[in-house]
């Protein structure tokens, strides 16, 4: 099943990438384009651009970029189908799909989401219906977890005895290389084929439109050999630190109350969801990563980090209010008493007198003060320092001036000491993450180096003058001007362009608009099986050297409805001079070795015709 061609364009053309982008980004206008911080790296410069007139976008920094589909399939982590449908619903079209057209990775990618809906049906029905299953629903009910819960969640059981997944694998003729892919079989060194999961409860993983792409078993019994957990690896569809547990069920209440609760485990998340706190997600198991964070600012920018209160729940605390001050995210951590969690704190105790504790919860500050102070580091001036200095760090990550400010003052306020001294360390703090972001930056570009690198070495041969010209035809070909596209492919060949990337550029565009009678480059970056040329393209549209300003420059007298396709002639000329130069060298030496006087009277005679046409195109070229 596939959606038309038709439907995909028709969608596309019904929204405005500034728009979609707009409720992930921050963006503001510069110029035609508008620019904010690129949401797949850490920046603080902003380098992610977005054309409202081209409906792209590209990042100078991290090299992303494409279209609307492109932006929502990087930032939610969804398939290009998802993306699709993610937009009818935006816009209200009726989605049509067709049958019997062949798409081979995105039905690799189906035929995935597929095989994790019936292991995830498999392994509900033998918790649910399976006698076997009679240890795993005791577990739950012990665990205080009810039927409604354990259906909502999908939560299963894979039984103990080795084979039994595999077993019925082979019985539903399922694809067992795509089963080994997804981690839901194992094979021996002796080609074994064995369950992953025997023996332990299942906890399946949605992505945040609600699709099975992962699994978590936990272990029941002390002696099931293998870590308390077992995990899915990471697999077309699933990319560990990428996604939150709950929140296809949490994501709605979050909008509503404007605030996510971020617990550790899932059975912390499931507790609170059945005591009706269903604003929750969990990390489950991974320390909170930038792409969760970001992953979870499409919803709120408000949170309440609610860890266990043993050691490993501190650290991750203190490592989560960095990640999410980054963000620009509001951050309240709450505490429960010692030697509880969520799970056990709301199962005691009841949900009013867990309430009654999110309610006390400090904001990052307090809390950091608070351990520093519990660790003792205030009773020692050199201990002081040092937590001094640890509390200003975040403040060097806080973009909002006034905020960062008013931290400035409360932290001189509680110690006793000028601003001055504050902010210089505040200073010292901005230095050193400026310093840690260009050095990422650096590889960053490097990377970008060496993969551009092939085309430099093809592209030295020829002069930068002509180079410039070649690319600036190119870039007449986005400019939305149908007559300048007519008079470009009138004038001149695929063949005329010197650069083979040039040549498939071009290539592409006149096949797309041969087709379609305009050129449109959101859909155009799509054609593009090689990657390399589709970022070198988005770079040249995105070039702030615009076409616009050259001709505006070039040729300030001209009505303006005719200035681009004046500058049109021009470059073209210039074009049609660089390849009669070319002719005029080939022919010279091929003068050099004939030796037949009439066929060097024939060369001479050509010579002087492409000199001839040469010196009219420089008189009508200003």
């Amino acid at each position: 099943m596939r959606i038309s061609e038709q439907k995909i364009e028709q969608i596309k053309l019904s929204v405005s990438i500034v728009d979609i982008i707009s409720e992930f980004v921050q963006l503001r206008k510069r110029g035609k384009n508008y620019i904010g911080l690129c949401p797949f790296h850490n920046e603080k410069t902003p380098s992610f651009t977005v054309s409202e007139e081209k409906q792209i976008f590209h990042c100078f920094g991290c090299h992303s970029g494409g279209n609307v589909y492109k932006f929502l399939m990087e930032y939610d982590k969804i398939s290009f189908v998802e993306a699709v449908q993610e937009l009818a619903e935006k816009t209200g079209v009726d989605l049509e799909l067709e049958t019997n057209v062949h798409d081979e990775q995105q039905n690799e990618l189906e035929e995935y989401y597929e095989l994790n809906n019936i292991a995830a049906k498999y392994f509900s029905d033998q918790l649910l219906v399976n006698n076997d299953g009679e240890s795993a629903r005791k577990y739950f009910e012990e665990r205080k977890l009810n039927l409604k819960t354990l259906r909502v969640f999908g939560l299963g059981y894979s039984l103990i005895s080795n084979n039994s997944f595999v077993n019925f694998a082979e019985e539903k003729e399922l694809d067992f290389n795509r089963l080994l892919t997804l981690g839901l079989v194992g094979k021996s060194e002796k080609g074994r084929l064995y369950d992953r999961y025997p023996g332990r409860i299942i906890f399946p993983i949605f992505s945040p439109n609600g699709r099975v792409i992962a699994f978590a078993g936990r272990k029941l019994d002390e002696g099931t050999p293998g870590g308390k957990y077992i995990n899915s690896p990471e697999t077309p569809i699933y990319i560990k630190g990428r996604i939150l547990y709950g929140l296809s069920h949490a994501k709605d209440e979050i909008r509503k109350k404007g605030i996510a609760i971020i617990v550790e485990g899932y059975m912390d998340l499931l507790a609170l969801v059945q005591n009706e706190i269903k604003n929750v997600v969990a990390v489950s198991g991974t320390a909170f990563t930038e792409e969760q964070v970001r992953l979870l600012s499409r919803y709120t920018k408000n949170v309440t980090l609610l860890f266990d209160s043993d050691a490993a729940g501190i650290n991750a605390s203190m490592r989560s209010i960095e990640i999410l001050l980054d963000q620009d995210f509001e951050i309240k951590i709450a505490t429960l008493p010692k030697g509880e969690d969520p799970d056990s704190f709301i199962n005691k105790f009841g949900k009013t007198k867990f309430q009654g504790h999110l309610a006390k919860a400090q904001n990052f500050f307090e809390y950091q003060s608070a351990y520093y102070e519990a660790a003792g580091m205030f009773n020692d001036s050199g201990k002081t320092a040092e937590a001094i200095r640890e509390l200003v760090k975040p403040a060097a990550l806080i973009k909002d001036e006034l905020k960062r400010s008013l931290l400035i003052k409360t932290i001189a306020k509680k110690f006793n000491l000028r601003e001055m001294l504050i902010e210089s360390e505040l200073n010292k703090a901005i230095k050193n993450i400026s310093k840690l972001e260009t050095s990422q930056q650096r590889r960053t570009n490097i990377k970008a180096n060496i993969e551009q690198n092939e085309f430099s070495k093809k592209s030295n041969s020829i002069s930068l003058i002509h180079l410039q010209t070649e690319r600036d035809l190119i870039k007449l070909l986005f400019e939305g001007d149908v007559e300048v596209v007519k008079y470009i492919f009138d004038n001149l060949n695929v063949e005329d362009f010197s650069i083979e990337l040039h040549q498939e550029i071009v290539r592409k565009v006149s096949n797309h608009f041969s087709q379609k009678e305009n050129i449109d480059v959101s859909l155009l970056l799509d054609e593009f099986i090689d990657e390399k040329i589709e970022l070198y393209l988005r770079e040249l549209l995105f070039d702030k050297h615009s076409i616009s300003s050259k001709w505006e420059e070039l040729l300030p007298d001209s009505q303006s409805e005719f200035k681009l396709l004046n500058y049109t002639v021009e470059v073209v000329n210039k074009m049609k001079i660089n390849l009669l130069d070319k002719l005029i060298q080939k022919n010279m030496q091929n003068l050099e070795l004939v030796d037949n006087e009439e066929e060097k009277f024939e060369l001479i005679k050509l010579g002087n015709e492409l000199k001839t046409e040469r010196l009219n195109l420089i008189k009508e070229t200003k």
